[in-house]
């Protein structure tokens, strides 16, 4: 199945209007989401499970905010 790149763009657009106004305020927000893994209670979650989170919302905020 080939997924159209285009579509899957202007859709992530459509949410980050939709849910949070701007690209900048959805990167606000993923940023807090980075600070709260910080604090997960210990044992919840391996080290490496949460660096590959943090990771991956790093790079959406850095798409989001260009």
């Amino acid at each position: 199945m080939d997924i159209d790149k285009n579509m899957v763009q202007e859709s992530l657009m459509e949410l980050v209007k939709e849910g949070y106004g701007s690209p900048d305020k959805m990167a606000n927000v993923l940023d807090l989401g980075v600070e709260m893994l910080f604090y997960v209670e210990e044992g919840a979650f391996t080290q490496r499970e949460i660096q590959h989170v943090v990771t991956a919302i790093r790079d959406i905020v850095g798409v989001l905010r260009g």
